[in-house]
């Protein structure tokens, strides 16, 4: 079995106490490390250059994304590494849990046909907020072979290198976009049964959530747009729940009112249904009302992707924190 060299490369703005957490999580067993930081003024970089990581300053002359940021420590790992073959990424407000290294690289230097492998992200605080019990739920992916990896997650350096890596100008959901590309590619992706990293999502208010929301919005309709029309009619679904219930179904209550009053009721009876199906399927009513709530701010953001897309403007990230 081939030896494997492993390099990591992670990612944060303005993380604090979070990115140490990080950094003492992986410098120790992998002193490769790469640290990008996307213009933080709270001296996350200079903290990670004291730890021991090599630290890269992105360039904000450009609008700073979360692809871009993996790309270029990317490439500053495969600079002071070259005889890297896998690559951990890695956010900087989640920390490795012992043992996942191990296990990831085991799996991909024994399974060369996977160019990812990833396994479970947990919140680390779920009990302070319902925000941050609904990250943790989210999180909880089928096990096994899989179409997409979240932030974290371990690469093969060859297949992300005749990838070109992810796509700079994504400002979310660029993990997926790159993983539709590997498999289009012939590559596979696994989730390995075990705990991966810990994660601090530190969502108290509903202005978070929402925010955070949109970015999925913003993401599905950007997959779609770019990949929709493949045979996996990639995002499609996604794109098209958010459409109906963000802004059709509204659409045509409001039109309806206009031309014949009252009735309208009968067509905005539709979401309470909607709320009893998604209860009986998911035996809650909270998740069930942000289910619904959800769709609106996925509304917010497909429609937010396509103006910029249609204006030819630079699109800018969508920060929840």
């Amino acid at each position: 079995m081939q030896e494997h060299k492993l390099g990591v490369v992670a990612i944060g703005r303005n993380e604090g106490e979070r990115l140490r957490r990080c950094l003492l999580s992986l410098l120790p067993v992998v002193p490769a490390t790469v640290y990008v930081d996307s213009g933080s003024t709270d001296g996350s970089s200079q903290m990670a250059a004291e730890m021991g990581a090599v630290v890269v300053d992105l360039d904000m002359s450009q609008p700073f994304t979360a692809a871009r940021a993996r790309n270029t420590g990317f490439q500053q790992l495969l600079q002071q590494f070259p005889d890297v073959t896998l690559v951990q990424f890695v956010d900087g407000d989640c920390e490795v849990v012992p043992g996942w290294l191990e296990a990831a690289r085991s799996f991909l230097a024994e399974r060369p046909t996977y160019a990812v492998v990833c396994g479970r992200r947990r919140e680390r605080h779920p009990e302070r907020s319902m925000y941050n019990a609904m990250c943790d739920r989210e999180w909880d992916t089928p096990i096994g072979d899989t179409q997409t990896c979240g932030g974290d997650a371990m690469m093969r350096v060859d297949a992300l290198k005749a990838a070109s890596g992810y796509r700079d100008s994504m400002i979310a959901g660029e993990e997926p976009e790159l993983c539709f590309r590997l498999r289009q590619a012939g590559w596979h992706i696994h989730r390995l049964d075990r705990d991966m990293t810990l994660h601090d999502a530190n969502i108290t208010r509903l202005r978070q959530w929402w925010v955070r929301t949109v970015r999925s919005g913003h993401a599905f309709a950007e997959g779609a747009w770019l990949h929709g029309s493949s045979p996996e009619r990639f995002w499609i679904r996604e794109a098209r729940r958010a459409w109906f219930w963000g802004v059709w179904i509204p659409a045509s209550i409001g039109l309806a009112m206009l031309l014949a009053g009252a009735p309208a009721g009968l067509l905005a009876a539709i979401y309470p249904l909607q709320w009893v199906r998604l209860l009986a399927r998911s035996g809650s009513a909270r998740e069930s009302t942000f289910m619904i709530l959800g769709k609106f701010a996925e509304a917010q953001g497909a429609v937010k992707f396509h103006l910029s897309r249609l204006r030819g403007q630079t699109r800018h990230i969508i920060e929840y924190k």
